[in-house]
């Protein structure tokens, strides 16, 4: 089916690209390609040296051919002076083949020296174009260092951030826990004002208010009886003076 193949393709395509662009760090891309421009520049430097190389042999080579050629005149005339047509004939001979030989070579040097100009002047604009590049390289990596900088202090400003987030819940978590143990000591206080406690120490059966009216009269009954019994042993014994009523114990002035 080229219809389901294609969709999947495309959704290849689409992930693949979507996980690119998470690896890819754009400080690391522009240095690469800053140093992709530089391999470029000594690429054309080594051309050019490779050019004036080659140059130099050629210019080397057409001196060489020209000084065999002023030798082959000088002894062409030399053979015309000893009576020698033919000798000077064929060192004009050759003359003439050196002479298309340098001929040649000159053309080679030229074409050189053209190749030469166009790859220096090619170094010159790729040298501009590498340092305006760089500037921008650096202010590119400068921006999104402050970019990156400040979404990072924004996500934790407004606790976006992953470990913010965690931090939040566990806050909110420590919250709610201090909010119900808080509410806890609150209702223990209350239900301790209430005398809801009273009882939880002692090792009877709990008791309602009628027998704690009961076991009242019943303590008031055993103290009237202890009493009663304590009286009958002592004896009535005297009753106590009343407060200012000048009892024996008052001494007077004129006594």
């Amino acid at each position: 089916m080229p219809g389901l193949s294609g969709r999947i393709e495309t959704v290849t395509k689409a992930k693949i690209s979507h996980l690119l662009d998470r690896a890819e760090n754009p400080e690391e891309t522009l240095d690469y390609a800053y140093e992709q421009q530089m391999q470029d520049l000594q690429n054309v430097k080594k051309g050019i040296a490779d050019v004036v190389t080659s140059k130099k042999r050629l210019q080397m080579q057409d001196d060489q051919l020209k000084q065999q050629a002023d030798k082959l005149d000088s002894q062409s005339r030399e053979a015309i002076a000893a009576g020698r047509e033919d000798l000077a004939r064929a060192a004009l001979e050759r003359k003439q083949l050196i002479i298309g030989e340098v001929s040649s070579l000159d053309q080679q040097v030229a074409d050189l020296e053209g190749q030469q100009q166009k790859l220096t002047d090619a170094e010159s604009k790729l040298q501009t174009k590498i340092q305006e590049f760089r500037s921008k390289k650096e202010v590119i990596k400068a921006q999104y260092s402050a970019a990156e900088a400040q979404v990072h202090i924004s996500e934790a400003a407004t606790g976006i951030g992953d470990h913010m987030a965690d931090l939040g819940q566990a806050m909110q978590r420590a919250i709610d826990k201090t909010d119900d143990m808080q509410a806890r000591a609150s209702a223990v206080g209350e239900l301790e004002a209430a005398g809801t406690f009273e009882d939880l120490t002692s090792l009877g059966p709990p008791q309602d208010d009628i027998d704690k009216q009961l076991e009242q009269i019943g303590a008031k009954s055993t103290v009237d009886d202890e009493l009663a019994k304590l009286k009958a042993e002592v004896g009535p014994g005297k009753p106590a003076p009343e407060l200012g009523s000048g009892g024996p114990s008052e001494s007077h002035p004129n006594s």
